[in-house]
């Protein structure tokens, strides 16, 4: 199994972005944003039993609109493989259509499951992109209806988005931690959109992989017709898309920093005011947070472990990656 590369970051803080870029090195294979991995170690545990993982791989939409054959996928999956490594023989196969020697991911609802990425991919590297969080709220809050699944933490205003900001965010760092600076990496987002170059190279030479010039050449090689949350894909990286200081109301900001403006401070980013630790009131938010998305968390694994998920999602590919006649 070879090394992942993971990327990580709070939805909206550039992550697709840094996929495309890193996608364009010869050394590795970054497809758009998988959202099985929890679903796929939800339902086989710790090993698979071959035959029925691979029925579950015949569901999955994503598979096809990545153009993978689940006979290949087949031909790397072992009877009684460990979970993560039959996972990891889907990106393989990616990587190997697109003649890349490794894989890479990057979907930020990860963000919520990543002790189950450190168990799936003990060796994993990760580069944690990081964007200042009043600006990301900027983004995420103007996305449109439908854009993506919204849990029941989902936030309606930047307080909220705080919560979620500074939950993600630190646990990622925690992760960190426990991975050591060899498999982990911070990167800002305004670094990178103001210096590509010299922090696409500084993320090659971390992760080993060849870095060339045409990264960076992205903006008409990406195809965002039906993603018109990404449109800024075809010009290239700018600093100040969003601004914080001009673009969001005053109640708003600080509303943010109530909840995260000591993270905020610890980045690097500076404050509308001197940090404070939060008050009750953005305890009890940050306490609710973690509990409304704990059990939305515990809902939809329940749902994803019980026979109602087969039900609801019928083959959509033959073996040969054919779509299914209904």
């Amino acid at each position: 199994m070879t090394v992942p590369l993971l990327v990580l970051g709070v939805s909206r803080s550039g992550t697709t972005l840094l996929r495309v870029v890193l996608d364009r090195s010869p050394g590795i294979a970054i497809p758009d944003e998988s959202f099985f991995i929890p679903l796929l170690a939800r339902r086989h545990g710790a090993r698979i039993a071959r035959d029925r993982f691979l029925d579950d791989l015949s569901r999955l939409r994503v598979l096809a609109e990545w153009g993978l054959s689940l006979d290949d996928v087949a031909a790397r999956v072992r009877p009684e493989m460990r979970t993560g490594q039959a996972i990891a023989a889907i990106f393989e196969t990616y990587a190997a259509n697109e003649s890349k020697p490794r894989w890479g991911d990057k979907t930020p609802m990860y963000m919520r499951h990543l002790p189950l990425l450190e168990r799936l991919f003990p060796d994993a590297a990760y580069v944690h992109l990081i964007r200042d969080g009043r600006d990301a709220a900027l983004s995420l809050l103007r996305m449109p209806e439908g854009t993506f699944t919204r849990t029941w933490a989902h936030p309606h205003t930047p307080a909220e988005f705080a919560c979620h900001w500074r939950a993600e965010v630190e646990a990622a760092r925690e992760l960190g931690q426990r991975v050591g600076r060899s498999r982990y990496l911070e990167v800002r987002y305004e670094d990178l959109v103001a210096e590509m170059q010299a922090v696409v190279e500084h993320i090659c030479t971390f992760a080993h992989l060849p870095y060339g010039p045409s990264m960076l050449e992205y903006t008409g090689a990406v195809d965002v017709s039906e993603k018109p949350h990404q449109q800024r894909l075809l010009e290239p990286p700018r600093p100040g898309v969003r601004d914080w200081r001009t673009q969001m109301a005053a109640e708003d900001v600080s509303g943010f920093e109530g909840v995260a403006g000591t993270l905020l401070s610890a980045l690097g980013y500076e404050l509308s005011e001197p940090p404070a630790q939060p008050g009750w009131r953005e305890t009890l938010a940050l306490a609710r947070y973690r509990a409304t998305l704990g059990a939305w968390n515990a809902a939809v694994s329940a749902t994803q472990r019980s026979p109602l998920w087969r039900r609801r999602h019928p083959p959509v590919m033959t073996p040969a990656g054919r779509p299914v006649r209904g």
